[in-house]
């Protein structure tokens, strides 16, 4: 029996059916060993030892993996081509080891390039070995990913209270978007006027030519700056004579681009399918797998994370066949074509992206797909194709006019373009971010010397044409353009763009706006941090070096241990320089690097960072546990606030400070709208603690008045009595949206609008509704944010949770609240047992004040025990033989703990096979 070892279920089951009987093909289902996100899980003073844990998931798939292969004669280690998979090999190799099953047992390492039948049976026969170097560079990636996050992050912490993490390769992209809005912020616009006239042929053709030169000099884009000079010019042109200088035609080629990579197919799926970098990989992950069609269950693409551009021969003939079969001999070039890449960094081990069976066109299975399971089959069906078709002949046209008029002199230039031969074009042509059309109009045919005259293009326009223009800052990146930059700095793999644009989004750095990605304040500031304190680390040429380095460790030409000791004495010391740095010093730092975000030049030319409430004080960022927010210098006495990204006077603040409403005809306190830290708010009165309402998700600072002032203020409403015990049902709204609340529980509603005017029928259906779904007292089943483990005295689960007061740690029934400046992700087991202890230790000196009682009681239970102690001899003369028990014990614990440790996990650096 052979045990062949995959990572996925689905893979499992398509290879499974091309083997037989004599195989056993099991899932590993991903990574079954990870780094546990806790501080010493990689040891840089032990030659960066690492200790790997295994969840549940995962040690019951291992047990099974364990339990075949125990009874089984060959090992096969069948993971994905690349480094992932064969770390993965190496993960599952590491396990087996070590529970002694793999004795005489014969281990191969085979990869294929696309799940056929073929393929797979080729495989099989060309066994080969782990491949220690790609394991290394594995490892040296991960402890390189994990060293830099659990280093940095704790700082950003500490320093930046509010902020999630940073990353190796995920801080570099976040610099390349906030890099790009600062660009666009700080963009002066640069007026320009062009100038282009409508032409008629003797023949009667027309078409538009635009100005080049005038009076001696040659006019490019930008240099016709004021309306005043385009007016002097088309005064000219409207009273000159046209003739025909020069006629100019070349045949020229367009030559198709080259198959897919994975950074190039995200690029053309978000341009040409909308599809985001991560809904692509998993699309083609799909693809790749395999997908039951007539019965038969094959992989349709090969491998979708390869740098490599160029194809199998036999998949080139098969194309080139298609092609003449669909299109006629034309279209197959006489040669094969081949390619090979540009990208920094690129490895080329495998074939690029492209159909198993180029036969297969995409209308024969669009019925045994999905929506976009077929876009995305076609896209890369027509890529490979056209990447093996002739070359597009095109003929471009350049006709040059000479003006005269008035004494002067000018010039003007038609360009136009014609397709002679379509070529690849018939089938594909690739999407660009910057798309120009200008140069792609057909243009008549026309002599040298021929007269022009000016007419109007289209019956309605000038013949003589200005208008004036302002240059635009550069977009702000799209996801496609975003990995095709990384890709040109060679910064990460292409296999991780899609995760890292998806953590920068779940961290809140960026969003996503109309298919562009634009940073958050939370983004900003940290990129920010990173760039005052840790520029080395963000810098693109470092990041690529470093990437340069690993790619080197693959190829086993430097050792993995060096490049992270080179890289751990510089980072580390870094991070031992800031330790001491005062919160102070980095706000200092922040407000003068984001000033021209945070603080905008006013119209009016005042100071933008004099604090509108007080008028004495400045502006400053100011950061909290929630995170960052603008607040002023004079706090406390002065407590104006805003969010950080708005200006004074925006979200219906004025700059002079709070806009009233009126007052309350209860009260007649004033009621007002105000901005702070978390939004806009309505606030009743002026007391040292007045009354205040944030407004609702949907709710606009620009439609507020006093009506709707007064209803946030008049919560919590109440709704009715419960038809049940009595007691009454209030309506309000939390951090958690709009509810309704009944003795300790709460329903949520649908809208905040539904607050004010929910009764008591409906309110009694949400809460009955919520108690047959098991909901109780809100805290009742509350889902930890972070598993600390069992309490390593106590025992019982220590863990991490959110309440209304804040994060705090609990223990059975202690609650301890986190410092200030603790974040729930930096909380460790000794940090928690700490806290938990001094709580417990409160409480019980709470309790003793309360209960004097019970201290007398307990004094006089001493006391009998005191005076009944001579009579409790067999007791005392057992205790000798007690303590022996509990030698024993601890011995036998002494061993037991020996055994862990002499079996426990370590990397065999050497050899990992």
């Amino acid at each position: 029996m052979n045990v062949v070892i995959v990572e996925s279920p689905a893979k499992a089951k398509t290879i499974n059916k091309y083997l037989g009987s004599d195989y056993t093909v099991l899932a590993s289902y991903g990574h079954v060993r990870d780094l546990p996100p806790k501080d010493g899980s990689v040891k840089p003073d032990e030659d960066f030892a690492m200790s790997w844990q295994v969840d549940s998931k995962s040690q019951k798939r291992l047990s099974e993996i364990a339990s075949a292969v125990k009874d089984a004669d060959r090992l096969i280690l069948a993971t994905d081509p690349d480094r992932e998979g064969e770390a993965i090999s190496w993960h599952v190799l590491e396990v087996l080891q070590k529970k002694r099953v793999l004795k005489d047992k014969q281990i191969e390492r085979v990869v294929f390039n696309a799940i056929t039948k073929k393929a797979i049976l080729e495989a099989m026969d060309n066994p080969r070995q782990l491949d220690t170097p790609l394991v290394d560079a594995y490892l040296a990636r991960r402890a390189l990913d994990y060293l830099v996050g659990f280093t940095l992050s704790p700082v950003l912490w500490r320093k930046l209270p509010g902020a999630r993490s940073a990353g190796r390769v995920q801080s570099v992209a976040l610099r390349l978007i906030c890099d790009r809005e600062m660009e666009i912020e700080t963009f002066n616009p640069q007026e320009y006027w062009s100038i282009f006239a409508g032409m008629k042929t003797p023949a009667g053709d027309v078409f538009q030519a635009g100005l080049t030169g005038y009076d001696g000099k040659k006019i490019g884009r930008l240099d016709v700056k004021t309306g005043e000079e385009a007016g002097a010019i088309k005064t000219m042109l409207e009273s000159a004579s046209f003739k025909v200088d020069s006629v100019a035609s070349k045949p020229a080629k367009r030559n198709p681009a080259a198959p897919f990579t994975t950074s190039t197919l995200q690029q053309e799926a978000s341009r040409k399918l909308g599809f985001s970098a991560s809904r692509t990989m998993q699309v083609a992950q799909k693809l790749y797998e395999g997908i039951s069609i007539g019965g038969e269950t094959s992989g349709l693409i090969t491998y979708m994370r390869t740098d490599g551009v160029s194809i199998a021969g036999e998949a080139i003939a098969a194309a080139r066949s298609v092609i003449g079969q669909d299109f006629g001999d034309k279209y197959v070039p006489e040669k094969p074509r081949a390619y090979s890449s540009k990208a920094k960094n690129a490895q080329e081990a495998h074939e690029a992206i492209r159909p198993t069976d180029l036969a297969r066109r995409p209308k024969d299975v669009a019925a045994f797909l999905d929506q976009d399971q077929a876009k995305l089959y076609e896209l890369i069906w027509k890529r490979t194709m056209a990447s093996q078709m002739e070359s597009a002949v095109l003929e471009r046209t350049t006709i040059e006019i000479l003006a005269d008029g008035s004494g002067k002199r000018a010039n003007l230039r038609a360009t136009g373009s014609v397709v002679r031969f379509d070529g690849f074009l018939a089938l594909y042509q690739e999407s660009r971010d910057d798309d120009d059309e200008e140069g792609s109009k057909r243009l008549p045919a026309v002599d040298q010397g021929a007269a022009l005259t000016a007419t109007s293009i289209d019956g309605t326009a000038e013949p003589i044409n200005s208008s004036q223009h302002f240059t635009t800052p550069p977009p702000r990146y799209t996801e496609a353009s975003l990995v095709k930059k990384m890709e040109e700095l060679g910064i990460g793999r292409p296999s991780t763009y899609a995760s890292t644009l998806q953590t920068l989004r779940d961290r809140e750095y960026v969003e996503l706006e109309k298919k562009q990605l634009v940073p958050q304040d939370k983004g900003r500031i940290v990129t920010a941090f990173l760039e005052s304190f840790f520029r080395r680390y963000v810098e693109f040429d470092f990041t690529a070096s470093l990437e340069e380095q690993l790619d080197k460790i693959s190829a086993g030409e430097l050792s993995w241990l060096d490049v992270l000791k080179d890289f751990w004495t510089a980072f580390s010391g870094s991070v031992d320089e800031i330790k001491d740095l005062r919160v102070a010093e980095v706000i200092d730092s922040l407000n003068e690097l984001l000033g021209p975000h945070i603080f905008p030049e006013k119209e009016d030319g005042t100071d933008p960072r004099k604090c509108p409430a007080c008028d004495t004080g400045k502006l400053s960022l100011k950061v909290s546990r929630w995170g960052a927010f603008i607040g002023c210098e004079n706090y406390p006495e002065c407590g104006y606030t805003r969010q950080l990204g708005k200006p004074s006077g925006e979200e219906g603040e004025a700059d002079d400070g709070p806009k009233v409403f009126g007052e309350d005809p209860e009260t007649g306190m004033e009621v007002s709208l105000r901005t702070g830290r978390f939004g806009p708010y309505v606030q009743l009165g002026n007391e040292a603690k007045p009354k205040r309402s944030s407004l609702p998700k949907g709710w606009s600072a620009a439609d507020m008045d006093l009506e709707k002032a007064l209803q946030l203020l008049s919560l919590p409403r109440e709704v009715g009595e419960h038809p049940e015990d009595g007691k009454m049902i209030t309506a309000g709204l939390g951090r958690y949206g709009p509810f309704v609340l009944h003795d300790g529980t709460y329903a949520n509603l649908s809208s905040p609008d539904e607050v004010f005017s929910v009764g008591i029928n409906r309110a009694v259906d949400a809460l009955a509704e919520k108690r047959a779904k098991g909901g109780g007292r809100r805290g009742a089943a509350a889902t930890p944010l972070k598993e600390l483990g069992e309490h390593p005295s106590e025992g019982g689960p220590v863990n991490v949770y959110d309440g209304r007061y804040g994060p705090y740690v609990k223990h059975g029934k202690v609650n301890a609240t986190l410092p200030k400046d603790t974040t729930p992700e930096a909380v460790t087991m000794e940090l928690a047992v700490e806290l938990i202890a001094a709580k417990g230790g409160t409480k019980k000196k709470a309790a003793a004040k309360k209960s004097p009682a019970k201290k007398t009681t307990a004094k006089k239970t001493t006391t009998k025990k005191a005076a009944a102690k001579d009579g409790e001899e067999k007791t005392t003369s057992k205790k000798p033989a007690a303590k022996k028990t509990a030698a024993k014990k601890t011995t036998a614990k002494s061993a037991a703990k020996a055994e862990v440790d002499a079996t426990s996990e370590e990397v065999p650096w050497d050899d990992p096979s």
